[in-house]
């Protein structure tokens, strides 16, 4: 067991199981939160670099050992987060934590076989949530091919209203418009939340003028979203088929849901015994049996008259490779699966279309809920997002009781620098607030900051 000075406990007391890239995320994450960590893997070298690097206790064994948990303090642990590469590893950890700790439990599981019985597994094994990166990511994937224009596609209070990112291009009605004019001339039931100019983020006021090439995320309700897009001169018609590159398990969840929605889909896949899985998983679909990455083989299968090409191989090269070579050869909408998150700097400089990083779907949940597990009674936090690499938080709260942000005109409440509150659900009526508005006791409200950390909807004020 390796052991470093931990400091004086300031957040819940967290055991991660598995410290392969997801764990090592959260505990960057997690550690600058203030929670205190111990990290259970069966390996060594990865349990000595986690303790170098990080503040953490360090116990190497299984992870779903009672004796292994034990040591690592399972008993007075508020949550255990099992992430390693075997969903079966995962639940059982969960399991005997939930017996031994009574704490609460989260588990990654990705296996197919497992996606149709989440809530099942969930209820009956009494877990906080169990997660399923690869199929999150093709729901995000799903959700951009219904509407190629844009970048991201972020839902909140419960599908009700999206939060689009898309790049305005030259001669666009919004290049030279300033913030405080689009609501006058366009529409007020859009907000303007970040844009994104020159790799500089910004929360826009009202007096900020948009350009081309700027990269803006807006909210509005979602029924009006295709609307306000063709106000504006971009295409809004979903795509009519769409070329897989890789055959694994984002690829199953994504050309599932395309295949229900109508979506002509072609995968290719080099392992010729997963194709003839997925041509009996997918019916709908046609599997080809080839290797992705060669020319000749995407120029027959008519990658240049592709609608959309989406690359989801293994391998973060091989992905950001074939997107570019679909945007020279095509006029295809491209989507880029990115394992990795280092390098973001460079492929964000990269014309890479729609980039979805899945290790980012287990992190933002995780937070999420242990944000609103650290958090007081005022509020509680519903959804999180991080966008633009991290730099802007998207969360939506849920205002349980009255404080010093409610019943208090936003115009008059003395908010923070860099953050906007940027609708109110009210009993299910959105709101696109202006000065007069006051969030109320009952209502989720949506804030983006360039603030970290956010916990309780009293974090809003100065």
């Amino acid at each position: 067991m390796f052991r470093k000075k931990v400091p004086v406990e300031k957040g819940l007391k967290i055991i991660i199981v598995g410290g392969g890239k997801v764990g090592a995320t959260l505990i960057q994450q997690l550690i600058k939160e203030g929670h205190t960590i111990t990290i259970i893997d069966k390996n060594p070298a990865t349990i000595q670099e986690l303790t170098n690097l990080y503040d953490i206790m360090g116990i190497i064994g299984n992870g779903a050992s009672y004796s292994v948990q034990m040591e690592a303090g399972i008993q007075d642990t508020d949550l255990l987060i099992a992430v390693t590469a075997s969903d079966e590893l995962n639940l059982l950890c969960c399991t005997i934590a939930k017996r031994v700790g009574d704490c609460a439990a989260i588990a990654r599981v990705r296996n197919p076989d497992y996606s149709r019985e989440v809530n099942y597994l969930r209820d009956r094994l009494g877990l906080a949530m169990i997660i399923n990166p690869e199929l999150e990511a093709a729901r995000e994937a799903a959700r951009i091919l219904c509407l190629p224009t844009a970048l991201e596609v972020n839902p909140f209070a419960h599908g009700q209203v999206e939060m689009i990112k898309f790049k305005i291009p030259e001669g666009n009605i919004l290049d030279g418009m300033t913030i405080a004019n689009f609501g006058q001339h366009i529409t007020n039931a859009v907000l303007i939340c970040v844009v994104e100019r020159k790799g500089n983020v910004h929360i826009p006021s009202g007096t900020f003028q948009l350009a081309k090439g700027d990269i803006i995320s807006f909210v509005c309700q979602r029924n009006l979203t295709r609307s306000f897009l063709e106000t504006i001169a971009l295409k809004t018609h979903r795509v009519n088929d769409t070329m897989i590159i890789g055959g694994g398990k984002s690829a199953y969840y994504l050309a599932r849901q395309l295949c229900d929605m109508g979506i002509s889909v072609k995968i290719i896949e080099i392992n010729r015994a997963r194709c003839e899985e997925l041509s009996i998983l997918l019916p709908k679909a046609i599997i080809i049996n080839g290797d992705g990455t060669d020319e000749e083989l995407l120029k027959e299968e008519g990658i240049e008259r592709a609608e959309s090409v989406v690359a989801l191989t293994g391998i973060d090269e091989e992905n950001v490779l074939l997107t570019l070579h679909a945007r020279h050869v095509s006029d295809a909408k491209v989507i880029t699966k990115i394992n990795r998150l280092s390098f973001k700097d460079v492929i964000s400089q990269l014309d890479l279309g729609s980039v979805i990083y899945p290790r980012f779907f287990t992190s933002e949940a995780i937070i999420a809920y242990v944000r609103a597990k650290t958090n007081s009674t005022n509020s509680n936090i519903e959804t999180l997002y991080h966008l633009f690499d991290s730099r802007v938080e998207a969360i939506e709260f849920r205002i349980e009781r009255e404080s010093a942000v409610t019943n208090v005109p936003l115009k008059d409440l003395p908010t923070k620098d860099g953050l906007l509150v940027s609708f109110i659900n009210r009993n299910g009526k959105i709101i696109i607030p202006g000065g007069n508005d006051c969030i109320k006791s009952g209502d989720t409200v949506m804030i983006v900051t360039t603030h970290e950390g956010l916990v309780d909807i009293r974090n809003i004020l100065r």
